[in-house]
């Protein structure tokens, strides 16, 4: 092949290396095709747990026993309707009426014969008994259960129901609870609480706690 004169092999070199470096410039700012957006990833909702201190056990719950060092005593477990729970080397348990700690040192004790010190979490993973609810009975707007939530106090619940009736004998109040099994009564004075703002009545309410607001007498 013959070049015309004014172009030697040098300078077509320099006009192919020229044009090689132009049409890459041009490939590299040309721009992408979008990929192909990538399906979001289905998330599981989150399991629902509670304060092992403050939550007390119901019927209907769901816990997952977990054994540390000890998979094969791992278990999920429901609360029976007859309030108990069975778990490996553990057939029945009473369960109601327990915060997740305590049934947790409860088991760790049946293990104990079983397993050389024993360390044993409790969660509840889906709270559906009585005692994950306030319930607020007598001389109120809207008697009914509210859902237990960390930090609940007992203006929180009044306001939630509508507040006092006319005829409440809101200074007669008391709030029935159940500590370790047994049944304790506290006194409240609540027209001194939504009337007089006295914030020294508005106790801190727990799980399972029944509010009663009794009717005025005349």
């Amino acid at each position: 092949m013959t070049f015309p004169p004014c172009l030697n092999r040098l300078t077509l070199r320099r006009l192919l290396l020229a044009a090689t470096l132009f049409f890459g410039a041009l490939a590299q700012a040309a721009p992408a095709a979008p990929a192909a957006a990538a399906p979001a990833a289905a998330q599981a909702p989150a399991a629902q747990t509670v304060n092992p201190n403050e939550y007390v056990i119901g019927p209907g719950d769901t816990l997952q026993v977990f054994v540390w060092r000890n998979p094969e005593l791992t278990a999920t477990i429901p609360v029976r309707p007859d309030g108990k729970v069975s778990t490996p080397l553990n057939e029945d348990m009473v369960a109601v009426g327990k915060t997740p700690s305590q049934l947790a040192r409860d088991i760790e004790k049946v293990l104990s014969e079983y397993v050389r010190a024993p360390t044993v979490n409790v969660i509840v993973t889906q709270p559906v008994g009585a005692y994950s609810e306030v319930q607020i009975i007598g001389q109120v707007l809207k008697p009914g259960s509210l859902p237990y939530r960390a930090g609940m106090k007992v203006l929180d619940a009044v306001l939630a129901v509508g507040g006092l009736t006319q005829f409440a004998a809101g200074n007669r109040a008391k709030i029935e609870r159940t500590v370790d099994g047994h049944r304790e009564e506290l006194r409240l004075k609540l027209d001194s609480l939504v009337n007089k703002g006295d914030m020294t009545q508005n106790l801190d309410l727990r799980p399972g706690d029944v509010l009663v607001i009794p009717e005025s007498r005349f």
